[in-house]
């Protein structure tokens, strides 16, 4: 876990530094730093002989005296607004920059408790590094930044100590969700998953809850029961409760939780197959966020679901035709098992809902999951969508995506797509019209939640896991997109 500390002054370490570009010169933000105008004159003219831009991700290593090392990174145009988001990326590129070095101070430019925090959480998030299945005598298998240190005149501010106690634990639960994507199948099953997550929620003083197959057969779960019964691993629905004594409101969170996607009888192409370890995503982000808001002590009550289960083709698959019986008592005919993870989401929606009536209801319900190609097909990989029956709790997710520095747009349901999911032979079909097809399957969940209660399906298919290069805070593989959007809804609420 990264440290992250407030400080007045920079310690004698690697200096994190800002830089822009106005018009044809640079600029340093220097703001706390410490250094003379003659110290900035002398690195703006280093700077320009590297070849320096200020570009957004573009880092500079300058050795100094004291400090050894002053790092610079890039804030894009000088001349526009510099927003949170803004150093929040510019604090992780530096941080991933400082892999292996013991600690480092950050004197990036901020005004207020919301640019600092963003700094302190863009730092904390950019040190992850995953290094659990690595040799670690090896040289290249360097741990993460071990200490940020943030260089403030808000030091002494409550507010400031505040934003920094939470970024630092935005960023302990983001690497439990990263931990969890990047963790080979071999070793992260439906059971091992559920204790991992039992061991941290008992921790924290969270109540836990797990069905195992037998249950769930019992119990009439055929949808995790029927994406998971052609595997040697079988199913598990994780419960996680966080039930502080004087919650104004209470939220269901349920995450797609397929801890390997093969797709079953419609079996995958290689190519590209490993990724699917990241098809738990959003089991993954609804636990931690969960976990997050109970050490913020947030006065809001969670209860959040894990449908958990292996996708995989056998002599007891799923197969295409069969008709399963989803918790609640409808049935749907599994026309494409790689479909799979709307069976398993509509199982835990309706668990979900019959839990928080008894309870005295949902203030709003929330699925997270890496759902639908057609979602990365429509919004790219670092864009999630947003579909929701209540135009409210959608615009009020958006507000909290925008403070946390997530992309999310709402998509619609059209109600001329609802029919492609109409089954001769059960109460409907697991897929619809290949066009649209992130669309027709917010529909298909949409028949499982209550229409008097606010819900959001997010798809977060292309953001959950990173193929391409690292960039700002994110790294390559599990990225822990949703979590921080999550966590800044629950704070919002009043």
């Amino acid at each position: 876990m990264t440290s992250v500390k407030l400080i007045a002054k920079p310690a004698p370490e690697v200096l994190v530094l800002g830089v822009s570009k106005k018009g044809a010169a640079l600029h340093i933000e220097s703001a706390d730093s410490g250094l003379t105008a003659n110290n900035i004159a002398t690195l703006s003219a280093i700077l320009k002989d590297l070849g320096a831009s200020g570009a957004a991700d573009e880092i500079t290593k300058v050795p100094f005296t004291s400090p050894k090392v002053i790092l610079f990174t890039g804030l894009g145009d000088g001349k526009k607004v510099l927003t949170h988001e803004a150093l929040r990326r510019a604090a992780g590129s530096a941080a991933r920059a400082l892999t292996g070095h013991e600690s480092a101070s950050f004197a990036l430019p901020h005004k207020s408790s919301l640019e600092l925090g963003a700094i302190a959480e863009g730092a904390a998030l950019g040190a992850y590094t995953f290094n659990e299945f690595r040799v670690a005598s090896l040289v290249e298998n360097k741990p993460g930044l071990k200490n940020v240190n943030i260089v403030s005149h808000l030091s002494k501010n409550e507010d400031a100590k505040k934003v920094i106690k939470r970024a630092e634990i935005i960023a302990e639960q983001s690497a439990v969700v990263r931990d969890l994507i990047n963790t080979p199948p071999s070793h992260l099953t439906p059971d091992s998953f559920s204790q991992r997550m039992k061991k941290i929620a008992t921790s924290l003083g969270l109540k836990v809850e797990i069905l195992t197959e037998v249950t769930l057969k019992s119990k009439g779960y055929g949808g995790i029961v029927g994406v998971g019964q052609g595997s040697a691993n079988p199913p598990r629905l994780l419960h996680v409760s966080y039930s502080p004594a004087k919650a104004k409101k209470r939220f269901a969170f349920v995450g797609k939780g397929i801890t390997f996607d093969t797709g079953g009888l419609a079996l995958k192409p290689a190519a590209g197959m490993e990724a699917m370890k990241s098809d738990m995503s959003g089991a993954a982000a609804v636990i931690a966020a969960t976990f997050a808001i109970a050490q913020l002590k947030l006065p809001v009550a969670i209860d959040a679901w894990a449908p958990l289960a292996e996708n995989m083709p056998s002599d007891t698959a799923t197969r295409p035709s069969d008709i399963i019986t989803i918790y609640g008592g409808k049935t749907v005919e599994v026309l494409n098992p790689d479909a799979e993870g709307r069976l398993v989401l509509a199982d835990g929606l309706q668990r979900a809902l019959e839990v928080g009536k008894k309870a005295g209801g949902l203030d709003g319900i929330i699925d997270v999951a890496t759902l639908t190609g057609a979602q990365v097909v429509a919004l790219g990989t670092r864009t999630s969508a947003v579909m929701t029956n209540d135009e409210k709790f959608s615009g009020q997710f958006l507000t909290a995506a925008n403070l946390a520095g997530e992309q999310f747009w709402p998509m619609p349901l059209p109600e001329e797509l609802r029919a492609s999911i109409d089954s001769p032979v059960a109460d409907l079909a697991n897929i619809g019209d290949r066009m649209g097809g992130m669309l027709v399957a917010g529909l298909f969940l949409k028949e499982f939640v209550d229409p008097e209660i606010p819900w959001l399906h997010l798809d977060i298919a292309g953001p959950a896991y990173n193929e391409r290069t690292a960039h700002g805070y994110t790294p390559v593989g599990g990225t822990g997109i949703a979590l921080r959007s999550l966590v800044t809804l629950m704070e919002l609420q009043k």
